[in-house]
């Protein structure tokens, strides 16, 4: 699973959408600031794709879908590629709202004998931004009129073998030429796209348990610790 990550390079990854030629217009009330400690219910960027046009704009991580008819208690942060298509809280959103989240890196906690887990950081070999797959809907909040809001949740596979020894699953990372694919929801075949990162694309360490807390959203977050011997 994914549930926490970092996104503090926005003028990088706005340079990736200009060199894919991927246009966009940013959605009203754009609001980004950088944060290495991303948690469930923040605002997140995303990317929406609408018929070749393309929107840069935020959503609320963790999804409540259009039909529902409360804010729930329990909102999917996550959405496993396998079962997308059968999943009556996912498939309605299937070849209909796509998006990308950028990340800077993710941290996943791997089992640390009788230190309980210990936090792992994630991020691209090549240091550029990842976009991982997510799907998102608007709800509409019931009584008095008021904006809907939009939520997403972040896809995730199979973890590959560089994921496999510290959790068994990731967020799906989709390859730059990929994103115009994922994007058009009309794609049919947009699930393919759907699988773990190719070998050595990742490079991954220990950090510190500050990153924990929520409360701690620094730069420190993401540094190196020495790797649990336990």
């Amino acid at each position: 699973m994914c549930g926490r990550f970092g996104f503090f390079e926005l003028s990088h990854f706005i340079e990736q959408l200009r060199q894919l030629e991927l246009p966009f217009d940013e959605a009203p009330g754009f609001g980004y600031r950088q944060s290495w400690n991303i948690t469930p219910g923040n605002a997140v960027v995303t990317l929406f794709g609408d018929h070749g046009r393309y929107r840069l704009g935020m959503t609320r991580w963790g999804l409540i879908p259009h039909w529902s008819k409360e804010m729930l208690k329990n909102r999917p942060i996550n959405a496993r590629a396998e079962s997308l298509a059968v999943k009556p809280f996912f498939r309605h959103m299937l070849n209909r709202r796509h998006g990308i989240v950028p990340a800077s890196g993710f941290y996943e906690w791997k089992p640390a004998g009788e230190k309980g887990k210990e936090p792992w950081y994630i991020r691209r070999r090549d240091d550029r931004p990842m976009g991982l797959a997510a799907l998102w809907d608007e709800w509409q909040p019931p009584g008095p009129p008021s904006p809907p809001l939009r939520t997403c949740t972040i896809v995730t596979t199979g973890a590959n073998r560089e994921m496999k020894p510290v959790h068994d699953r990731m967020p799906v990372i989709l390859e730059e030429e990929e994103w115009a694919a994922w994007l058009d929801s009309s794609n049919r075949d947009a699930t393919r796209l759907l699988d773990p990162a190719d070998e050595k694309v990742l490079d991954l360490w220990p950090v510190s348990t500050r990153v924990n807390n929520p409360r701690n959203d620094d730069p420190h977050c993401i540094e190196r610790v020495a790797e649990s011997t336990s």
